[in-house]
């Protein structure tokens, strides 16, 4: 196996001055309370929409729209805390970490190792362990991923693994043999709060299937279109981030739901800068990145249209988002990578 070195802002040539990166780093509990203070009410308000609606049909559509701001937050504040950059205090970073990733479905540790070898191997075959798809991707791949059948098989299957001790490959390659013994305690303890589930509803209470289970799943697709434009289409196994990966244009509400991760390249150089300095980064580096592709729906259905192209043999050249030259084929294409996750 050839040697490779961490994929970040200095394999990738980015150069930032010291006191710029020194400010950007520097942690404080203030923002992340104040998101979680505005995440709260968001759910208070759409969450009061699903129960005046429950019993009709409104409750669906209700739930949808809770459902999205329970998941897309959960996922992005579970990868915020797993880089323990969301607060300056540990404890509640690890805290939030907790129960996040309770919310997102994966145990917490299991989230962090994958996550830091993401970003040590970005996209890289057979050594990046959070590859959630094919490439290229086709109509078929991209239906799993989206309807979150992909995500949910194999987050529920992780949680199985750890709590019996059926430690995978790629897990005993990411993990610390020494932090085995908490991930399986902790995946044993999110089965048994996940179970106390149906045996509730068995005694008629039905609040955490309208509040959670309905509603994570309903949001899990406008989640997922937010997590697979940061890497789709563009460069497997490239020492530089900004060839494998995708930053995008988003209104306020994307960027408040997103944790301002849609700075995807710029997060990917600096993992160590915490969310809310992510537009301030981008500014500090913006000549030397490339720039961000076109909005969050624009961009999402430049990939289904390419995805669309690539099954049926036509010409998969996106009309702005950033291609790797490989993924822009007409007829038969080769495939590169298999999912990891």
């Amino acid at each position: 196996m050839p040697d490779y070195v961490p994929t970040n802002a200095a394999s990738s040539g980015i150069k930032l001055d010291k006191k710029t990166m020194k400010a950007l780093a520097r942690r404080s509990d203030r923002p992340g309370l104040i998101y979680l203070a505005q995440w709260a009410v968001s759910l208070l308000l759409t969450g009061y929409l699903v129960w005046v609606s429950l019993g009709t049909a409104w409750m669906w559509p209700a739930m949808f729209l809770y459902g999205i701001f329970l998941t897309v937050p959960s996922y992005a504040m579970s990868h915020e805390t797993a880089h323990g950059s969301a607060f300056r205090t540990r404890w509640l970073n690890e805290t939030v970490l907790w129960i996040t990733s309770l919310l997102y479905v994966e145990e917490p540790l299991h989230r962090r190792y994958t996550h830091t070898n993401h970003h040590t191997h970005t996209w890289h075959v057979g050594l990046d362990s959070q590859m959630p798809f094919d490439t290229p991707m086709t109509i078929s791949g991209w239906l799993f991923e989206i309807t979150g059948l992909g995500l949910a098989k194999f987050h529920v299957h992780v949680i199985f693994q750890l709590a019996f001790k059926r430690y995978t490959d790629i897990q005993r390659m990411v993990v610390p043999e020494a932090e085995f013994p908490k991930l399986t305690r902790n995946a044993r303890v999110f089965l048994l709060i996940y179970a106390t589930i149906p045996v509730l509803a068995a005694n008629g209470i039905y609040a955490p299937i309208w509040f959670f289970v309905v509603p994570r799943l309903l949001g899990a697709p406008v989640m997922l279109l937010f997590t697979l434009i940061q890497h789709v289409e563009l460069q497997e196994n490239a020492s530089s981030i900004l060839e494998s990966t995708r930053s995008f244009r988003t209104n306020w509400l994307g960027r408040f739901l997103y944790m301002d991760m849609n700075n995807h390249v710029e997060h990917h150089l600096y993992p160590n800068i915490p969310f809310y300095s992510l537009r301030e980064l981008n500014k500090a580096v913006e000549a030397q990145v490339p720039e961000p592709d076109p909005g969050f729906i624009r961009t999402n259905l430049e990939v289904l249209g390419v995805v669309i192209r690539r099954t049926f043999g036509k010409n998969t050249k996106a009309p702005t988002i950033r291609q790797a030259p490989h993924h822009v084929t007409e007829g038969s294409f080769e495939k590169i990578g298999k999912a990891t996750m």
